[in-house]
């Protein structure tokens, strides 16, 4: 149960345990964010996944203060996102293709760090189909019905956006925000 005086937070890690390169252990994960004074430090699968209490709202300058501590700890530096539970909550429950027929490993959140917002025009719907691509000032919502890996979506408008995102598929978001409420008082 959450400490009524502390605010549950997420990070999410980008690129890191995909294959051998990025490596970060989650006890490692968890000790960084413990050692900036953050508690009841969580992560979830072994792909950065984070869940811990702050007794403030967390923002940019707090997301680099975590990567450094995790890069002083693992030597990866790794690109994250850190958002209030609050708000990665409602992100989540927003997206707009989240409507149940869908295979949630085949839709994808890319959520960017609070108070930075998205704002990248979409790639033409025609250069996409079959997928689906949906920008909001917060994130970037995808239907993947051939994977990620064959998305059509180039990499070069991904490197064009403002601000870094870093994308979890919705069965990790589901099992992020089941976390998140398990938290709840």
């Amino acid at each position: 149960m959450r400490d009524p005086g502390r605010l549950d937070h997420v990070a999410l890690l980008r690129g890191i345990n995909v294959g051998t390169a990025k490596r970060v252990p989650m006890v490692e994960l968890r000790a960084a964010a413990e050692e900036l004074g953050h508690e009841r430090a969580a992560t979830l699968l072994n792909s950065g996944n984070l869940v811990f209490s702050a007794d403030r709202p967390l923002g940019a300058e707090d997301a680099d203060a975590l990567r450094a501590a995790v890069r002083e700890r693992t030597g990866v530096d790794a690109e994250l996102v850190v958002l209030g539970g609050d708000a990665f909550a409602r992100i989540a429950a927003a997206n707009p293709l989240r409507d149940g027929s869908r295979e949630p490993k085949l839709l994808s959140v890319a959520f960017a760090q609070a108070g930075r917002p998205v704002v990248e025009e979409v790639p033409p719907a025609s250069d996409l189909a079959p997928e689906l691509m949906v920008v909001t000032g917060e994130a970037v919502y995808q239907w993947l019905p051939d994977g990620v890996l064959a998305s059509r979506v180039p990499a070069a408008w991904w490197r064009s956006l403002a601000v870094p995102v870093t994308a979890r598929n919705d069965a990790t978001v589901r099992k992020i925000e089941a976390l998140l409420a398990s938290r709840r008082p």
